[in-house]
């Protein structure tokens, strides 16, 4: 009997409780964050000021053997148009000689430090400016391509160059630099 009485007040104190309580019952819902980015437009222009670097941008596709285009020649720098463009969610992606039978465009991308900033002037007349978070020296053979071209929660920018040694033997530089930059708010 007393058992019967105490499930009896424990159930009337829930009720109570829960018809009380302002509560809901469903999941909370996540805090909405806000991450700086724009509408699509496709780039024309890159200016990198710290390293005199101010160039017009064509665009690149996929070589026959699924690897990304290269500019043709030491200018100018060419935007891949299978990234997002700058300023949209995403890595956007721009590459460029460091020489090509004499300087090219990202010949001092290697000197870059976090904090230098980035300018790309788009189609629609926005100039969105970028921060450099890191400069990475990789060997081509370790190229770290998921975390280049591999999906990012910001609107980030990455600049490509060739760089370190370079192999007289093969006619290629033995290394890759790697700018990452995130969209200033």
């Amino acid at each position: 009997m007393k058992a019967l009485r105490r499930l009896i007040v424990a159930t009337a104190c829930v009720a109570l409780l829960t018809s009380c309580s302002s509560t809901s019952t469903q999941p909370e819902a996540a805090p909405t964050v806000f991450t700086p980015h724009l509408s699509k437009s496709e780039p024309v222009r890159l200016q990198i000021p710290v390293i005199g670097v101010d160039t017009s941008l064509m665009k690149l596709g996929l070589d026959p053997d699924g690897t990304m285009s290269v500019p043709p020649g030491a200018f100018p720098a060419g935007w891949y148009t299978f990234s997002p463009t700058p300023g949209e969610i995403g890595p956007s992606i721009i590459s460029g000689h460091v020489d090509y039978n004499g300087p090219g465009v990202f010949q001092q991308l290697h000197t870059l430090k976090p904090g230098d900033t980035v300018t790309v002037t788009r189609q629609d007349g926005s100039t969105p400016q970028f921060k450099v978070t890191r400069v990475l020296t990789v060997p081509k053979a370790q190229f770290p391509t998921n975390v280049v071209y591999g999906p990012i929660g910001y609107a980030g920018l990455r600049l490509v160059t060739c760089g370190g040694p370079f192999d007289s033997a093969t006619g290629h530089y033995v290394d890759n630099i790697i700018v990452f930059t995130s969209l200033m708010s």
